[in-house]
């Protein structure tokens, strides 16, 4: 049954005007201020979101709470985020006792990432047209927390979102939003169902994540790159505009099979990815030559009984040794890899900064240094932080565990990492905390073991300290 606090702003146009004048609120155009009366569209967007009291909701811009009473008629708790602090007085009032919080900030203030520390979360709002797409790629970040957002947008926006090649919506905002996710306009909103009316009718989207798989691995940065730089005059050629990138225009259009005089918008979004892919191929590992490499396969207490290979190792569940590194940036905040799609176990799988197997013949410390350089392209002092037991959740190996630190950039090697990320510590541990399953299992191990050495949020002493691989290294056997 709905509560008396969401019976009681169930509110006509006359309502509405009544409570506006109350609390001394005269509709702002640059806030993007227009109240949705029409209760049954009200309860048909929410239905559009699929809620279930499981679901935490973050809704933006909710104004007096036209779709907020619906969201938690559906057992959701319900973050609501208002920049106008005499409506968000209002919804304290009018929602106490809910499982409702209201957050008085602008939504572009808001940090996306803190909501990795809940299980299930869904973003609806009725978006300011003036900054829509500012939030949109604030929000849809990639790694993004949110698995289903429905969005109330100008029509114009909405169609951008989700249109088709060839056509005149299908711009640079439609290549990078759908990357990501999978868009479908629902429907048409008139501008008649809003007080005060906008100039413009408004649109529900609904943006699905995409599985990564579901597009072919790509250098990211060089497709971001191309889209901005092939969109940035639409009437020209591509072959023009992109003459920095290809010399031969004419084999890249009979290898990708595209009209040779293409403009941006005809082409697909696997079409911009097999372009960027002509350009720079994706690298894929010589899983021949991995599968060949030899591991120490250790006994209960770490003491080398003989050497088999990766296959072996992997395939018997041996015990063997690994290596696994946290980098901080001198702020304080974590580099996490996200593990390539080619991996033999936990592919796409978020993980620590660099890791990787002892081969024979190399120490714990050696293959620590050798791992940062090839995975992260960096040589930095490092020092030994904790010795982590083989079992089942560390898939039988032995890990030392090495922290460091980096003033520099990184170069991710992207045959062993899809993506990565720098994070502060605090978000890590919500992220570790409700969504386990998105991590490898030893990185789990050794976040925990880092955090018992290292508990507090605050990581100054990071940026004082210069490790030299050498320092606190117990012996290796």
């Amino acid at each position: 049954m709905p509560s008396a606090a969401a019976r009681k702003i169930r509110m006509k146009l006359s309502d509405i005007r009544a409570t506006l004048k109350e609390i001394g609120v005269l509709p702002s155009k640059a806030l993007g201020q227009n109240f949705l009366h029409d209760q049954n569209l009200a309860r048909w967007i929410v239905n559009q979101a699929d809620i279930n009291p499981k679901d935490y909701v973050v809704e933006i811009g909710p104004g007096l709470g036209a779709l907020t009473r619906f969201i938690l008629e559906k057992g959701a708790h319900v973050l609501a985020i208002e920049k106008d602090a005499r409506l968000a007085n209002f919804l304290h009032e009018h929602f106490r006792g809910e499982r409702v919080e209201i957050l008085n900030i602008d939504a572009l203030k808001f940090d996306p990432r803190v909501l990795f520390a809940q299980r299930e979360v869904k973003l609806i709002g009725n978006l300011p047209y003036n900054i829509s797409s500012q939030l949109l790629l604030k929000f849809l970040g990639d790694p993004s927390p949110i698995s289903l957002c429905l969005l109330m947008l100008q029509n114009e926006m909405a169609m951008r979102l989700s249109a088709s090649p060839c056509s005149h919506d299908y711009g640079a905002l439609t290549v990078r939003v759908q990357l990501h996710h999978r868009v479908k306009h629902l429907r048409r909103i008139p501008a008649t169902v809003f007080f005060p009316r906008p100039d413009v009718d408004s649109a529900v989207v609904r943006l699905l994540p995409r599985d990564r798989l579901d597009m072919p691995a790509h250098d990211h940065e060089l497709l971001l790159k191309l889209i901005r730089v092939g969109f940035s005059q639409r009437r020209k050629q591509l072959k023009k505009l992109l003459r920095q990138y290809v010399l031969d225009w004419d084999t890249l259009a009979r290898d990708l099979q595209i009209n040779p005089n293409a403009r941006a918008e005809e082409l697909s979004l696997l079409e911009w990815i097999g372009l960027a892919n002509w350009i720079a191929p994706a690298p894929r590992p010589d899983t021949c030559t991995a599968g060949s490499e030899l591991f120490p396969v250790v006994d209960e207490n770490d003491r080398i009984r003989r050497c088999a290979s990766r296959s072996e190792v992997h395939g018997n569940n041996l015990r063997h040794r690994a290596v696994h590194i946290l980098i901080f940036s001198a702020g304080g905040d974590l580099y996490l890899q996200q593990r390539s799609r080619w991996k033999d176990r936990h592919p796409l799988k978020w993980d620590s900064s660099a890791a990787g197997h002892v081969t024979a013949g190399e120490t714990y410390d050696e293959t620590a240094g050798r791992e940062l350089k090839e995975e992260l392209g960096v040589d930095v002092p490092l020092k030994r932080i904790s010795k982590i037991t083989a079992s089942p959740g560390t898939d039988h190996e032995f890990i030392w565990l090495y922290r460091g630190v980096i003033t520099g950039d990184l170069s991710p090697d992207k045959c062993e990492i899809e993506t990565g990320v720098f994070l502060p510590p605090a978000i890590v541990d919500g992220w570790t905390s409700a969504r386990p399953e998105d991590f490898a299992p030893g990185f789990l191990r050794c976040w925990k073991a880092y955090r018992r050495k290292w508990p507090s949020d605050r990581e100054e002493s990071i940026r004082r300290e210069t490790f030299s691989a050498a320092d606190g290294a117990a012996s290796t056997a």
